[in-house]
């Protein structure tokens, strides 16, 4: 038995607890003195708020806020705007664990080298994957059934599971019966948690589920769609997730290609859950914010960019729950919001409070790291009070 099954059947009742470092650029009180953040070898150009015309006292407020604890546990906020990188803040938390109080582990300062669980972002990094392999031909188009890439399944190519489309699993759409929002993470009733514990074989468990709407027509949020995409890929490229996001989605960018879970069968999670630095957050982000051009290269099609930041027509009025993040629409894994004075934004979310905020109209990344895991997230509270109004 895994050592995450193992956790997960001892439940909710670990430890976690003390250790802190300091660093530059970090914070664990209420004083405040911005720093350009520092230029390394990593691709990214950093420059002042001055720079960009952001008010950097309105943005002052925001890291002392966050530093004395109002927001709870955010981990770092960082700002891209027109090409630079213009502010890098870490702060004090506890990493993740899934069987600690709150999902609380290890007390940290975090800092820049310190990678974080980003949860579910890695569900829009499991999609530009998919993007990618249609650009290069390993998939024919997102209008084919799911079973086109699942020869071991074909047994459950039943009762209309058939009419389901690689779209549909990108929009959330899939019309399988699943149990995950509002349920807790460390329950068992919750049916991601379900794949881990009491499943053999998740694709079949995850296909095996009845077909409650037809597919593409009513948003049901499923973490094992992004699982049969891991599986999709698998099959249609003859490389996992993990080799293949790895050669051409990570390491393009420069980043060190994360360490995907894999199921005691095998099977890669591509729900996410893997861990990032801020900065390669800050990286994905900008890839998407640039239409999928890295340093002169196109990683990601400028349709596939497009197609992940326009909501898809079933999608409308969703509640992103414990967030305060209002009603979003969900397009391929990334959500969508109107801002109104700044326009459209999309953004990949975690559990959390995990983050990439893309804001094409404004040349704007934010990123945010979290660890408001038992509660309310705080990210979009800060966002709205302190980081839009710092454009003006």
């Amino acid at each position: 038995m895994c050592a995450r099954k193992k956790s997960i059947r001892n439940g909710i009742l670990a430890l976690g607890f003390l250790f802190a470092v300091t660093a530059c650029n970090t914070h664990t009180g209420p004083q405040f003195d911005y720093q350009i953040p520092e230029q390394i070898d990593d691709g990214i150009q950093v420059g002042s708020l001055v720079d960009v015309g952001m008010d950097e006292e309105k943005l002052e407020e925001a890291v002392v806020a966050i530093s004395s604890g109002k927001y709870k546990e955010i981990h770092s906020l960082l700002i891209f705007k027109d090409g630079k990188l213009v502010l890098e803040e870490y702060f004090a938390g506890h990493r993740y664990k899934w069987d600690g109080p709150n999902f609380h582990g290890t007390l940290v300062t975090w800092q820049r080298p310190y990678k974080h669980t980003v949860m579910s972002v890695g569900k829009s990094m499991t999609s530009a994957s998919i993007g990618i392999a249609i650009a290069q031909g390993y998939i024919e188009s997102v209008d084919q059934s799911i079973f086109d890439y699942l020869p071991d399944h074909q047994h459950l190519k039943t009762g209309g599971k058939d009419e389901i489309t690689i779209e549909d699993l990108l929009s959330m759409t899939s019309g399988l019966e699943w149990k995950e929002w509002g349920y807790s993470y460390a329950d068992l009733e919750n049916d991601i948690i379900n794949l881990w514990v009491n499943c053999d074989d998740q694709i079949s468990c995850i296909l095996e589920k009845p077909l409650e709407h037809e597919p593409g027509t009513y948003f049901q949020y499923n973490g094992g769609n992004t699982i049969l995409l891991a599986e999709i890929i698998k099959n249609a490229t003859g490389m996992d997730l993990e080799e293949y996001s790895g050669r051409y989605l990570y390491k393009p960018l420069g980043i060190e290609p994360p360490t995907l879970q894999r199921f005691d069968s095998g099977v890669v999670d591509g729900s996410g859950a893997y861990k990032l630095t801020s900065r390669d957050m800050v990286r994905l982000g900008v890839l998407f914010l640039n239409e999928g051009v890295w340093n002169g290269e196109q990683i990601v099609s400028s349709q596939w960019v497009e197609r992940s930041a326009r909501s898809f027509p079933a999608n409308s009025g969703i509640t992103l729950p414990g967030t305060g993040a209002g009603k979003v629409g969900y397009s391929y894994t990334w959500y969508t919001k109107d801002n109104r004075r700044f326009g459209e934004m999309y953004f990949a979310y975690g559990f959390g409070g995990q983050a990439i905020m893309v804001f094409p109209d404004v040349d704007m990344v934010v990123v945010f790291t979290a660890g408001n895991f038992g509660a309310k997230t705080t990210e979009f509270e800060v966002l709205k009070k302190y980081l839009l109004p710092a454009l003006d």
